[in-house]
């Protein structure tokens, strides 16, 4: 392929000079030195033009083709961070600095609710527990539905057993009442110890 491109480029270079030739070269007379260096020039003017005009065609390709190495930074969108209004920010602060005025978890009736004393003996043929105590109630509110748990151990204190009894009678407002010999359940006879508490209250 070079060797074609070779013969086209003398030919059209040779086609050149005989245009640029004299009409009177064939003469036989010698040509002047400056004719021959105005001829030369003349010759090697289309090739240099060629050659520029084909180096600013591949200048401006690579410009207008970005280079494959080079890094292509992208636009990242940030999310706004979310503000709050002055009245959201000035009640956390004051909540905050008094504690007075955080909210309060409410109080199970239960927990206001109190034995103060206890005591069992058997009943019946033996099997039966009987309990006394004395339920005292520490509420704003009057209590009912008391579920009372009480645990039965032997002399050397193994456990034995337990039982359940549901009150249903109310205790007043920061008031006292006393339950005498209630039935709990039965029990084991081996039975020498009990200990009651309470599991659960319903407000009145």
């Amino acid at each position: 392929m070079n060797t074609g491109l070779h013969r086209i480029e003398l030919t059209g270079l040779t086609g050149l000079v005989k245009l640029a030739a004299p009409s009177g070269g064939s003469s036989g007379q010698p040509e002047p030195a400056a004719a021959r260096t105005f001829r030369s020039g003349f010759v090697w003017l289309p090739a240099a033009l060629m050659i520029g005009f084909g180096a600013s065609m591949l200048l401006s390709e690579d410009a207008s083709n970005p280079a494959e190495s080079e890094p292509v930074q992208l636009a990242t969108a940030v999310a706004p961070e979310p503000t709050l209004s002055p009245a959201t920010s000035v009640a956390q602060d004051a909540s905050l600095l008094n504690p007075a005025t955080a909210p309060l978890a409410e109080i199970a009736p239960v927990d206001g609710l109190k034995i103060s004393s206890q005591s069992w003996r058997r009943g019946g043929l033996g099997s039966k527990a009987l309990v006394t105590f004395t339920l005292r109630n520490g509420n704003d509110y009057p209590v009912k539905d008391i579920e009372i748990f009480c645990s039965f151990a032997r002399r050397d204190g193994s456990h034995l057993t337990d039982r359940k009894r549901m009150i249903h009678e109310i205790v007043n407002t920061r008031s006292r009442r006393t339950f005498a010999r209630m039935h709990i359940g039965f029990v084991n006879v081996n039975a020498d110890q009990a200990k009651c508490s309470l599991v659960t209250a319903s407000r009145v």
